[in-house]
């Protein structure tokens, strides 16, 4: 074998060992990865509510958080035609359960849509998402989310000059990705958005926040509820085409009955 030979057949061996020594996903690993990836954007609950037994245990937790809640008022929480399918609707939908999708078969609500809860002052909207933002804390459910008021957002943004806490919350970034959260906008269609902030209404800053978040949803799955005292009709005439539009992204649950507050 010739010089030359000698130094092709090396080479020819090193780049072998090169190829050989490369990183090769196995089977298993792949499986591993997709399901972290599964687990990563669907938000998927340990919980299987099919199960009746599993399905009740939590109901009666749902039951006792909203007595905590109304006994400081020395009354029950009451659970009754108004709203028991609501909260069957909501257990389901929160624990990613296929059930939710027939609870109001002649709807066409979704898992995978966000929660717009419709109805009077009083008929308790406010207070059953407090209830079940309490209720996936406490199980540990990946669709847990926050609080927040109208008139809390409006203060924040008097402060700050901006609502980026509640919307991508950059602040809290890592890098160049942000690091929004579900969250659920109670109250729209106070009075308070009729007010101004050096020159800036506040109903527009409510607009500011429902475009993003419509981003967010559809760039990163984070959810975002909204709990009204408005109608449909109103909702059409107080925001406009372009924001009626992505309403679509929203299950729209009427919450019917007189007022609950004493």
């Amino acid at each position: 074998m010739t010089e030359e030979e000698k130094n092709l057949s090396s080479k020819l061996q090193n780049l072998m060992e090169k190829e050989a020594g490369k990183r090769k996903l196995t089977l298993q690993q792949i499986e591993n990865l997709i399901q972290r990836h599964k687990e990563s954007i669907q938000n998927v609950s340990e919980y299987d509510l099919t199960d009746t037994q599993e399905y009740y245990s939590h109901w009666n937790l749902i039951s006792n958080l909203g007595t905590d809640y109304t006994e400081r008022e020395f009354r029950k929480f009451d659970v009754d035609d108004n709203n028991s399918k609501l909260i069957q609707f909501l257990l389901y939908y929160f624990n990613g359960c296929r059930y939710a999708q027939n609870v109001f078969p002649e709807e066409n609500y979704k898992v995978h849509k966000n929660l717009l809860l419709v109805g009077e002052p009083g008929t308790g909207k406010t207070m059953l998402m407090q209830i079940f933002a309490d209720y996936l804390k406490l199980t540990c459910n990946p669709n847990a989310f926050e609080n927040l008021s109208v008139t809390q957002m409006m203060n924040y943004y008097k402060i700050h000059g901006h609502i980026d806490l509640y919307t991508y919350n950059e602040n809290q970034s890592k890098g160049f990705k942000p690091n929004p959260f579900n969250i659920c906008l109670n109250d729209i269609g106070l009075e308070t958005e009729n007010q101004k902030s050096y020159g800036t209404s506040l109903d527009s800053v409510i607009d500011e926040f429902l475009y993003a978040r419509y981003e967010i949803f559809q760039q990163y799955g984070k959810k975002y509820h909204i709990t009204s005292n408005l109608g449909i009709a109103e909702f059409k005439k107080r925001f406009g085409p372009r924001l009626v539009d992505r309403f679509k992204t929203f299950n729209v649950l009427p919450l019917c009955g007189e007022s609950r507050r004493i």
